[in-house]
């Protein structure tokens, strides 16, 4: 990884002070918690308080215990002997040996083992450990950040999380904060990665965003956050390159959902959505404009109510995209 911190985008109240504590917070020789809600960008701030410390001219390795069995993380954090079990042919250096003098980044922390918890805590506290089948107590000089997206304090009451290794690694706790607070920072976020998408596909300049896709997305709450968001855009500028002359103007067309589509998969495939169409069709004359303009109203009126005016909401509700179900707004006058 290259020698510069990460940058971290925003100018929101929240991020600001945010980016503050973090600047405070990497001078700290201390281990620590970066904790917040999945796509905050919590490896790029772990990776930062690296970068500002002290330390930066050092290793700087990462594992993510989620993405490892117990006796793989035991083995890929503290090493192996040869022997030390089936497949292990040679001496192995742990994460802990690589990270000698520098830091050792542990992504969703709370999913380790009590075991690997267990030889966490020694390695903090004494900086001593032992490799996977070895007797021999190794020393290391290593500073431990830690990331999560669970409740460590719940997790500790519920017994599934040790409560001395939380005040170990809780020296001190940055917290960032989820995207639907960070308003002011979704635009220039946006633009960030439709700019640097642009560049990959070979496209001169990032064409920007349309009046209605600005307003959706400072409306939408971000459930997944500024990953969420990164994916959005990229997904946007992706379908509009293969399309002839799709980036010829600002974006218009963005797609929450990657799996959204009229024939969407279902628990039940066989099963066709119903609308609400009546049983009968009464015989005679009718105004078939009139009739169906009703009752798309009503569906319309029906979303916004259940959705409780979140038009976003609302949209999905009816099994439409937000843009279409914005077009059956300004057609039946019901924009505002």
């Amino acid at each position: 990884m290259s020698a510069i911190p990460p940058q971290l985008i925003g100018q929101s109240p929240a991020w600001l002070a945010t980016l503050d504590q973090i600047s405070g917070a990497a001078a700290l020789d201390k281990s620590m918690l970066v904790v917040g809600e999945r796509g905050t960008g919590k490896e790029l701030v772990a990776a930062r308080l690296h970068f500002l410390s002290p330390r930066w001219e050092q290793a700087y390795i990462a594992v993510n215990c989620a993405a490892l069995s117990d006796e793989l993380l035991d083995s890929e954090l503290f090493g192996h002997e040869a022997g030390a079990f089936t497949g292990a042919s040679a001496r192995r250096l742990g994460r802990f040996e690589r990270a000698d003098k520098g830091t050792l980044f542990l992504d969703e922390i709370a999913t380790a083992s009590a075991r690997v918890q267990e030889k966490l805590l020694r390695v903090i506290e004494y900086g001593e450990f032992e490799r996977l089948g070895g007797d021999k107590t190794l020393t290391v000089n290593v500073r431990v950040l830690g990331a999560t997206n669970v409740d460590l304090p719940a997790a500790v009451r519920a017994g599934k999380f040790r409560a001395d290794l939380l005040d170990r690694l809780a020296f001190d706790v940055i917290t960032l904060p989820p995207l639907r607070v960070r308003k002011a920072d979704i635009l220039p976020l946006a633009t960030h990665f439709g700019q640097r998408m642009s560049a990959d596909l070979g496209i001169a300049s990032f064409p920007g965003f349309s009046a209605e896709v600005l307003e959706f997305m400072n409306g939408y709450n971000w459930p997944g956050n500024v990953r969420e968001l990164k994916n959005v855009v990229e997904r946007a500028l992706g379908r509009a390159y293969n399309e002839e002359d799709g980036l010829a103007l600002p974006l218009s067309q963005i797609n929450i959902d990657p799996f959204e589509a009229p024939w969407r998969l279902s628990e039940d495939e066989a099963t066709v959505p119903q609308i609400g169409l009546p049983e009968t069709i009464e015989t005679g004359e009718t105004d078939f404009t009139a009739r169906t303009h009703a009752f798309e109203l009503a569906l319309v009126n029906e979303a916004l109510t259940v959705a409780k005016n979140h038009q976003g909401h609302a949209a999905k509700h009816l099994g439409l995209s937000y843009h279409q179900f914005r077009g059956l707004l300004r057609k039946h006058g019901l924009r505002k």
